[in-house]
């Protein structure tokens, strides 16, 4: 017999409005299936969002306001949830933070930063800060903390999707962090890497023309659900869902892929240049490649 979870719902708003949901369902002597008829849901999405780990879609909380006679209250506190939940992220990602944490495999390709998913508190607040000089000090800490939050698909006491990240080998030579914090960016991607959290392949600087040189992209597939791509500019991010153009981003990201060094050959630069970093040879030996 499976051992009840309790729920804490001083944990966050979420947590809060899970456990008022399943006490009213409770209340009401419903069982998680009574409660799915008559929605478009299953009890799996409706146990996620009791433990607080998922949103309540607007219509199920009007569903579940309606079954349980609560009045509205559901309905009006789906949307305290989602804004919870998206604390510290863009409002045009929220759709993005919610997939990830169902996703079975998550690709992405970013030529101009490590990928949110990977960046140490540093080099988050680095961003933050270059980009956003007029918000106050704890603004920025609830960024950083939204981000570095994230991450926790790679812990090990959580459902850790295949996580596939292709990078251009000049982040790894672009110090945008003192020397040692850059080792330690560096580091703390191979450790993900060798713990089996991520596979990772760089694109090597001379690789030429290849695909998705005009953008970025991430790819996500689910079990149940079409997949989707992300792609987001400085001030805007765009979620396509079309299946004819998923299915073309797919095939780019494939043959990016193809260009990219294998993954063991990968881990060696980046393993390599944060050595470079500690050892003070950044960015001279960029600076020499350049001149030979």
């Amino acid at each position: 017999m499976a051992t009840r979870k309790e729920i804490d719902g001083s944990a966050g708003v979420p947590q809060f409005y899970g456990k008022e949901l399943r006490y009213q369902r409770e209340k009401a002597g419903m069982t998680l299936e009574k409660l799915a008829e008559g929605s478009f849901y299953g009890i799996t999405l409706l146990s996620e969002i009791e433990h607080g780990n998922r949103s309540m879609p607007p219509d199920l909380a009007q569903h579940a306001d309606r079954v349980l006679g609560t009045d509205g209250y559901f309905a009006r506190g789906c949307d305290d949830v989602r804004k919870a939940k998206r604390k510290g992220h863009a409002e045009y990602f929220e759709r993005v933070l919610e997939a990830e944490k169902r996703a079975e495999t998550i690709e992405e390709w970013s030529p101009g930063v490590f990928p949110g998913l990977l960046q140490t508190e540093a080099y988050a607040r680095a961003l933050f800060h270059a980009e956003r000089i007029l918000e106050l000090p704890e603004e920025i800490d609830e960024k950083v903390n939204g981000r570095l939050a994230r991450a926790q698909l790679f812990e090990a006491d959580h459902r850790t999707p295949q996580y596939w990240a292709i990078l251009p080998e000049s982040l790894l030579r672009l110090p945008i962090l003192p020397p040692q914090q850059m080792a330690e960016q560096l580091d703390h991607i191979a450790a993900l890497i060798r713990r089996g959290r991520i596979f990772t392949q760089i694109l090597p600087w001379n690789a030429g023309a290849h695909a998705l040189m005009l953008s970025n992209a991430m790819v996500l597939d689910f079990a149940d659900a079409p997949p989707l791509v992300y792609m987001e500019g400085q001030h805007h991010g765009n979620t396509v869902d079309d299946p004819a153009l998923v299915k073309q981003y797919r095939r780019s990201y494939d043959l990016l892929r193809a260009a990219a060094s294998p993954p063991g050959v990968s881990l060696t630069m980046i393993e390599e240049a944060a050595e470079d970093y500690r050892n003070g040879l950044q960015p001279v030996r960029l600076e020499r490649r350049h001149m030979a």
